[in-house]
């Protein structure tokens, strides 16, 4: 699709971007996207690129970031592979798998994603003018900072798709971070004049404490760089509630719980949003144990999440000892679960004869469930529902994994799905693993679970608090940013 054709499409929109990673992006599109849609708007959510391993399969079977899902929720839209066209995945420091239009396209190097990125601009303005079809408006997220110069150059995540789509910007700033100021105008001085013609404004996230001591900092911004303020925003206590897509943002939940999950934190924690619905269990303690820290002693349970890099993962988890912590674990009578990655480190082996997910080959699972793993270039991408056999309670969620698994334990399958086993656990139950994510997210399958355990689970359905929290996140932003203002620069262009 050429520039001429997307202008053509004429979709009114608006881009949030940011003076870094990090900054609330996600949440602010998410919270704008619902207060339009309270308005009476359609509106739709639209992330160029995006770098996750964190993702969510779409109701047209491919895979976005898992925050396009939740805007994508905040809009009360069925979730669309062009919601996010370019996704990046993680599999080392250097490399990642890169899907285009919800399916796998390739894996390159850093470096080389530089050159290839330039190809794919065609494919992000095809899914834009996809995402406008049949709405108002759309609400788009940048990656990153337009402040990153160096990557300029065939940019399709910023200013280079803001400026092939003609779209409005809008910058945002955390203010929790400290250097706010600087950031906004240090922004402003290096853009260039064609990408900072587009910029209509600027907002400042995350503000702790009296805002009216930002005062003097807001005027001088305002008058620095000569942007239309359209508010500063407090911190949103509730963030918490809301499912997180970047590995930055984990953290334990405080509480009382007398049921303690430990779940380390590998370094390429995948999916971990799995484990959310248990943020509104109160008898539940979950903790994220960081890289150098020990697995705690007291766990009930500990779950290994899902991993971008199985064979990368499983070396990461030995060189923190947290093997031998595992191993302790099981001893005291603990138990275990492992969901998509973290079920493949379980068994006795993972295999990747074709460097899959890095360099070819194989290596010794966890040896605590009796089975192995191949993995294979076929990706499997689907919603699911079914049953755990063990409660005999429904669950619904998704697979996005690489690998065929058998062996004895998975004659003990935890799960069905239309008839099909999925997972494989040992002969006591207490060591379990699946392929499916989200399940926690099913409130009867919780329930029963936890029951197992002793625990008298909430009546709260988790979905109803995910809805309930981005209403209360769009009337925070009400309250406190100019969303009229937003919203008229959206449809107005400018």
């Amino acid at each position: 699709m050429s520039k001429n054709a997307l202008a053509s499409t004429n979709t009114p929109a608006l881009m949030i971007q940011g003076t870094g990673s990090n900054v609330g992006k996600s949440l602010l599109v998410a919270g704008l996207c619902r207060a339009a849609r309270n308005r009476g708007l359609r509106v739709a959510p639209f992330k160029p690129q995006n770098m996750s391993n964190n993702a969510a399969v779409t109701a047209d079977g491919g895979e976005i970031g898992r925050a396009q899902a939740l805007q994508s929720l905040a809009c009360g839209l069925p979730t669309s592979i062009h919601m996010n066209p370019v996704l990046l995945k993680p599999e080392t420091d250097l490399g990642a798998q890169v899907v285009v239009q919800g399916h796998r396209f390739t894996t390159t190097r850093a470096a080389d994603y530089q050159s290839l990125k330039c190809t794919l601009l065609d494919r992000v303005q095809e899914s834009f003018s996809h995402v406008g079809k049949n709405v108002d408006l759309v609400i788009v997220e940048g990656a990153g900072s337009p402040a990153e110069i160096n990557l300029r150059e065939g940019d399709i995540a910023n200013m280079g798709f803001a400026r092939a789509a003609q779209v409005p910007v809008i910058l945002a700033g955390d203010i929790d971070r400290g250097g706010v100021i600087a950031q906004m105008v240090g922004t402003r001085t290096i853009l260039d004049p064609a990408d900072e013609a587009l910029v209509a404004g600027f907002l400042i996230n995350k503000f702790r404490g009296d805002i009216s001591l930002f005062d003097d900092g807001y005027r001088f911004i305002e008058e620095k760089t000569g942007w239309r303020g359209f508010g500063t925003l407090p911190w949103f206590a509730e963030a918490g509630r809301l499912p997180a897509e970047d590995a930055v943002d984990l953290g334990s939940l405080p509480s009382d719980g007398g049921f303690r999950i430990a779940c380390p934190m590998l370094s390429r924690i995948a999916n971990f949003d799995d484990l959310d619905p248990l943020k509104i269990e109160e008898g539940v303690s979950l903790q994220m144990i960081p890289p150098g820290s020990p697995l705690p002693g007291d766990a009930d349970l500990v779950i290994l999440a899902g991993s971008k890099s199985t064979r990368g993962d499983l070396a990461f988890l030995r060189s923190q000892g947290w093997d031998v912590d595992l191993y302790a674990h099981v001893r005291r009578g603990g138990h275990v679960l492992g969901i998509c990655g973290g079920y493949q480190m379980l068994g006795r082996i993972v295999s990747d004869p074709d460097g899959e997910e890095g360099p070819a080959g194989s290596d010794p699972g966890l040896g605590l469930l009796d089975i192995e793993t191949t993995l294979a270039r076929d990706k499997a991408v689907r919603n699911v529902t079914g049953r755990h056999l063990p409660t005999n309670t429904q669950v619904s969620g998704y697979e996005i994994h690489l690998g065929v698994t058998t062996g004895p334990d998975c004659l003990r399958p935890p799960i069905e799905i239309g008839g099909r086993p999925d997972g494989a656990a040992t002969t006591n139950g207490r060591i379990w693993g699946t392929y499916v994510h989200g399940l926690f997210g099913s409130d009867p399958f919780r329930k029963a679970f936890l029951g197992a355990f002793g625990l008298k689970a909430n009546s709260v359905s988790y979905a109803v608090e995910v809805e309930t929290t981005l209403d209360a996140l769009a009337m925070h932003m009400e309250s406190h940013l100019d969303v009229d203002g937003l919203l008229s620069i959206a449809l107005s262009g400018r």
